[in-house]
């Protein structure tokens, strides 16, 4: 293989990581529906789904800094960019549209939240946003494969 192919390559095996984070979501969902809400099974999907909500939120993060880097002057420059302004840039260069942006910042701001809080509410409300996020996740993932056959 050569080094372009090698670049695809592994950018696909990372799309192939956050769809499957987005699949675990995705199924920790559908058992915590299924759980009685004063149960502990319930508890257990309930923080599956936000791990894997966390964890499809940095790859995703990490994936759109390897999108990025062609835009800027240094691979450097990328790397000193904070989370939301990755997000801010794939907008910028019409990686994703501005509106999934918006979504993606909210995301950021409840993950932080929760990841300072043990609190039960900030959990219910990560648990209202994972819908919406389990779709723009798998639009990011589309964008990035896109971004590969370019």
């Amino acid at each position: 293989m050569v080094g372009s192919e090698l670049g695809v390559l592994s950018m696909a095996l990372q799309t192939a990581y956050l769809r499957r984070c987005i699949q675990s979501l995705e199924h920790a969902l559908q058992m915590l529906n299924a759980s009685a809400h004063d149960s502990v099974e319930y508890d257990v999907f309930r923080n599956a789904a936000i791990k894997s909500f966390e964890l499809s939120l940095e790859t995703s993060g990490k994936l759109l800094r390897k999108i990025l880097k062609p835009y800027f002057a240094t691979p450097k420059e990328v790397d000193r960019l904070v989370f939301k302004d990755l997000f801010r840039y794939a907008a910028k260069h019409d990686v994703l549209p501005l509106e999934h942006v918006t979504r993606w910042l909210v995301y950021r701001d409840n993950r932080n939240n929760t990841a300072h809080d043990d609190g039960q509410e900030f959990a219910e409300q990560t648990l209202k946003l994972l819908p919406d996020f389990v779709r723009d996740a798998y639009a990011l993932a589309d964008a990035v494969e896109q971004q590969n056959q370019s």
